[in-house]
């Protein structure tokens, strides 16, 4: 568990003091354009100028690679460190003194699980890195072993190798010892408990007697072990792993990454390979961009995790035919989730340790750069090899190499491998890209099938449900696009939208199917960034003093979506939408003084020197005066009103931009630099009425929006249902008709949607 932390009001400070053009000037030579600046994006090569800073939104973005957010964001991406070391970093720029304070007994007992699971395993790391230094049995053999393989001091430290000694409780005495406690040695896996036999109950070390590599999260923390045995014994396992566990998943770690992030980075290519030495040895070697699956077959969560940092894998293969074969899936896996692959085989009898043990930094490298070759080429001649004089073997070969092009999410990317496919193996690309748009069609139907039968059962036993009404006592939320005397709306009521009947209670898709709700789902999470705590309308108290309270924009908007059972499918915006409603929660009246103090008041105090300057200069008589001051007076309190509706606009989205998680500050980032087009519809006329002055109208429509997309998918889900009950060898006809009933009332409630939609209402293509 961590001994201190810094505090809530620091990280505060550190945020406001933030200035994002100061900031990014450290690193980016900026020049003036319109209201903001502009500069050579620092996050990949360009000539023209494409990394736009914005000092209003307190955000940076490039428009060509995508890179940048707040000043906590940059600095995360431009010096690849975590979150808490980019506040102190700029802790240090602003000069502003780190408030910590060490935790109690009792905080640290209270401390979470994750934490003090996360703090044994340092401490385990610090007793294994300890043993294979200090202790008589870690340098003869732990020690011994790594320099023996030609792993040197510098990598030792690196990696904090170690070594787990050979008595049964060795590291469970000692934990013990220093206040640690039993439950985190074996939720972690360090230590176990025998289940039978005599030894029934006792607790013993996990990795006794075995050299030790710590596994690391992205951020640097300790997240689990392995460990090999130096026993020439068969029937003990070679190396043993840590078990999954609350902060241990290993489809979502890559050996090495923590160690290689910034290298990936700086060379936009990460290197796979297969174990820890040869993560290790390529370190030696001087190519420090290079990760490690730990043995296991690659994942998503894996491929995800280095699409974070480059868009440009290699993966090194040794010279094993039957290996190759085996793990050509992760090629189509990594194919899938949009990188561009490279495959490099070894020269025989070599794996990636071996060979970089072998050569030069200098001769890897080139290796590297001369050999590795484009996954076509690659998988076309593993899979061709003596398939020459054999029909059958060839066309299932070819198969499988145009399956691996079909995974190309990138239609231009995909169109260029077909090509190529198409000059080395001598097929039609005609041949080719019909089989590519079979294969496609054939796994989204794949995925839908699956998606719909998973879903089949809850979705029937919900279809005679009602919907949730609140429970008495509470006040139904309701929507400004409708009318309601009871729920006191007052300042908004177009009167063609939906009427209360509409209620849209449904079951939610899944991720596989959230691209089809993405665009109204972004539109509606938008405004919730962009103008979230702007005050939308008016809502009904029972306070005979103050009937009334203002109700902001992000409140409308998680009423509505609350009482229709409405969640953003999209995971990204959801967590972002989560974060948005967290914010909101937060007292506005310190931060809203603070702002205007520092930022509007200085403006107001130059603006009335200047009207002052131009009173005297133009004030000839009493009446002009008396005018001009009553002029001057009005500007600046409309500068105060302008400067507390800014406020509001930019407090979710600053707040956002600066948040622990990668993903909210992505989306957060995304969503504020996005670029605006105007539709046809206004760009006709000379005048455009500002986003923010129209709230009253966009908000609802982009609300009834995302309803809309889930009653056009219930009607989706309902039409497959009666297609396959009516398909059925005997068909349940009230089945039938209760199907078709509800899919009638879905009809009737989007008929409603439309009308007040109008033309804007879109029917996505199946």
């Amino acid at each position: 568990m961590p001994k201190s932390r810094i505090d809530s009001a620091t990280v505060q400070r550190i945020l406001d003091a933030s200035d994002i053009v100061e900031v990014v000037s450290d690193f980016v030579h900026l020049k003036r354009r319109g209201s903001g600046f502009i500069g050579l994006c620092p996050f990949h090569n360009e000539r023209t100028p494409s990394f736009s800073v914005s000092k209003s939104k307190g955000i940076c973005k490039c428009f060509s690679c995508g890179k940048g957010g707040s000043p906590v964001n940059f600095i995360m991406e431009i010096e690849q460190v975590g979150y808490s070391e980019a506040l102190r970093y700029l802790a240090r720029k602003y000069n502003i003194e780190i408030q910590e304070r060490e935790l109690t007994a009792e905080e640290r007992e209270e401390a979470s699980q994750r934490e003090a699971m996360m703090a044994v395993n340092d401490f385990a790391m610090q007793t294994f890195e300890h043993n294979l230094t200090s202790t008589p049995d870690g340098r003869d053999i732990g020690l011994a072993y790594f320099h023996e393989r030609g792993i040197n001091d510098t990598m030792i430290s690196r990696f904090h190798l170690g070594y787990s000694l050979e008595g049964r409780t060795a590291l469970y005495d000692e934990a013990i010892a220093r206040g640690y406690k039993e439950e985190f040695l074996l939720s972690t896996g360090l230590c176990l408990r025998a289940e039978q036999g005599h030894n029934a109950g006792q607790i013993r070390d996990r990795f006794r007697g075995r050299v030790m590599y710590p596994v690391f999260s992205v951020s640097g923390k300790v997240v689990a072990f392995g460990g090999r045995t130096l026993r020439s014994d068969k029937e003990v396992a070679k190396y043993v792993n840590s078990p999954e566990s609350l902060i241990y998943h290993k489809s979502n770690v890559l050996y090495g990454l923590y160690q290689a992030k910034k290298a990936i980075v700086q060379h936009d290519k990460c290197i796979l390979v297969e174990g820890y030495m040869d993560v290790i040895s390529m370190h030696q070697a001087g190519v420090e961009n290079v990760v490690a699956s730990s043995g296991t077959s690659l994942t998503e969560g894996q491929i995800r995790l280095i699409h974070r940092f480059t868009d440009n894998v290699t993966v090194i293969y040794d010279s094993d035919p039957a290996g190759i074969k085996a793990s050509l899936r992760g090629i189509d896996m990594l194919l899938a989730e949009g990188l561009n692959v490279k495959v490099l085989l070894l020269p025989d009898g070599d794996d990636p340790d071996s060979f970089a043990q072998s050569h030069s930094s200098s001769q890897v490298e080139q290796y590297i750069a001369d050999n590795e070759t484009d996954f076509i080429r690659f998988k076309t001649s593993i899979l061709l090899q003596g398939a020459d004089r054999d029909p059958i073997v060839r066309s299932k070969a070819i198969a499988d190499i145009v399956m691996s092009i079909s995974m190309i999410p990138d239609q231009i990317t995909r169109s260029v491998y077909i090509a190529e496919c198409s000059r080395t193996l001598d097929i039609p690309e005609k041949v080719l890209n019909l089989q590519v748009a079979k294969n496609m069609a054939d796994k989204a139907e794949r995925d839908r099938q699956d998606d719909l039968r998973r879903r089949n059962r809850q979705a029937i036993s919900d279809l005679n449900s009602s919907p949730q009404q609140p429970q008495s006592g509470e006040s139904a939320p309701v929507a400004p696009a409708q009318q309601s005397t009871s729920a006191g709306i007052a300042n908004v009521s177009p009167s063609s939208a939906p009427s209360p009947s509409a209620s849209v209670t449904t079951a939610i898709p899944t991720t596989s199917e959230a691209a089809f709700f993405d665009s109204s789902e972004r539109d509606l999470l938008t405004y919730v960034i962009r103008y979230g705590m702007v005050n939308f309308c008016e809502v009904a108290t029972d306070d005979p003093t103050s009937p009334t309270r203002p109700m902001s924009v992000i409140e409308y908007v998680h009423q509505e979506l609350e009482y229709d059972e409405i969640s953003f499918t999209n995971e990204p915006y959801r967590l972002t939408f989560q974060a948005a409603l967290h914010a909101s929660r937060i007292p506005l009246a310190d931060e809203l003084h603070r702002y205007m103090e520092q930022t509007v008041e200085p403006l107001i105090a130059r603006e009335r020197q200047r009207g002052e300057e131009e009173i005297r200069l133009k004030g000839t008589d009493m009446t002009t005066l008396q005018r001009l001051q009553k002029e001057l007076d009005q500007r600046l309190e409309n500068m105060r009103i302008e400067g507390e509706k800014d406020f509001r606009c930019l407090f979710i989205s600053r707040r956002l931009a600066s948040d622990p998680d990668d993903t909210v500050r992505r989306v957060t980032t995304d969503l504020m630099s996005e670029r605006h087009k105007l539709s046809k519809i206004y760009s006709r006329f000379g005048t455009v009425t500002p986003e923010r002055d129209t709230l009253d109208d966009s908000v609802p429509r982009a609300v009834y929006a995302v309803k809309n997309m889930v009653i056009l998918h219930q009607i989706r889900l309902l039409t497959d249902e009666i297609k396959n009950a009516y398909a059925s060898p005997q068909p349940d006809l009230d089945l039938i008709m209760t199907l078709m009933t509800r899919q009638s009332e879905l009809q009737t409630i989007k008929r409603e949607l439309s009308r007040y939609l109008g033309d804007r209402v879109v029917t996505p293509l199946r």
